[in-house]
Parts: structure tokens; sequence; C-alpha cells
């Protein structure tokens, strides 16, 4: 059986209050919580990966924190990362095969940037994926509202096929988590 983990992608407080705050965020992370709830209970690990620069998101800083509703377990996995893809200069795609990860679940912020960058470096490595279509989002770009860019991208990164894995539209009450408990 493959073993599936959830990336929980850029949940960060600068990202999810004020002036940043994206597109129906207190909704969003109530799904966010829910998938890796279900992740946590078949087994399956939860990374939480933040993002970093020299900013906004300053390491260490209060605004770079993972936003306080997020549900976070002893057992999660933490990653920094300094670019939009996940994969990029991290040990991301070490971490999942140590773990014996064979596919993904992907969900976070924002979804024209990090989540679109992690997903089809993903698909790039061989991974199977479910992105969550109502766990992930962004905030409006000035042509776009979040709401035309969020569903712009969960169909443009569902259709890609020229990698031979395919991401899969999915809601997060639907998740599907493969791993046993004997697994961890």
């Amino acid at each position: 059986m493959q073993k599936t983990a959830v990336l929980v992608i850029d949940v960060q407080t600068a990202l999810c209050t004020g002036r940043w705050a994206a597109h129906e965020i207190d909704a969003v992370i109530e799904r966010i919580n829910l998938a890796a709830s279900k992740a946590r209970a078949a087994g399956a690990p939860v990374l939480l990966i933040q993002h970093e620069d020299d900013e906004l998101l300053r390491q260490g800083s209060p605004a770079w924190q993972i936003d306080e509703r997020v549900d976070v377990a002893a057992s999660d996995i933490r990653l920094r990362k300094t670019a939009t893809d996940s994969f990029h200069k991290t040990d991301l795609h070490e971490r999942l095969q140590a773990l014996g990860v064979a596919d993904l679940v992907i969900c976070g912020l924002q979804s024209d940037f990090c989540v679109d960058t992690t997903t089809r470096r993903a698909l790039a490595l061989g991974y199977p994926l479910q992105l969550l279509a109502d766990a992930h989002s962004t905030v409006g770009n000035g042509v776009l509202e979040a709401a035309q860019i969020i569903a712009h991208h969960q169909v443009t990164l569902c259709n890609i096929e020229s990698f031979g894995v395919r991401a899969r539209s999915v809601r997060a009450a639907e998740a599907v988590f493969n791993a046993s408990k004997e697994q961890r």
C-alpha cells in the first residue's frame, strides 16, 4: 500500500490575518485541520511548511509562525523554505522517501504561488496527489479575484498529464490517507 503524507503549505500568521489574509481563510483553516486530523488518525505524516524571507516572513517573527488556528500535533514535521517550490533547496523529497511516502495531499497558501509550484514539482518527482479544492487559498491580484485564481489553479493543476502521475481534485472531507498506524 502506498503511504500518503499531507503537505500544509505556508499557513502562517502574516498570510492569514490583516492585509494579506487569504480568501475565506477561516473556512480554509477548518478544512486543513480536518485533513490533518484524518491524516494523523490514519498514521500518515503531516508536514507543516513555512516560507521565510527577509521581510514579511522573517524566520522566527510573529508573522512567520504557523497561524494559531491551525491544529498542530507534536508528531508534525516542520520544514522551512525560501522559494515557492517546497522541494527547492530543502530536504522535503528525501524526508518523504525516508518515510516511505508515495503519494501526497496538498493544501495551504497561496494557490497561485507555493501551492501551484509545489504541486507541479511533486508531479515532476512522480508523486500522484490529491489537491484539496476547498483547502487552498490566495488573495486577489488586481486582475482576478481570489476565488477565480483558486478555481483556475485547481482546474489547471488537475489537468496536467505530462508527468504521468496526476493531481486529483478532492474536498478535504473526501481525502484518502493510506497508512497504517504500524507504519509510523
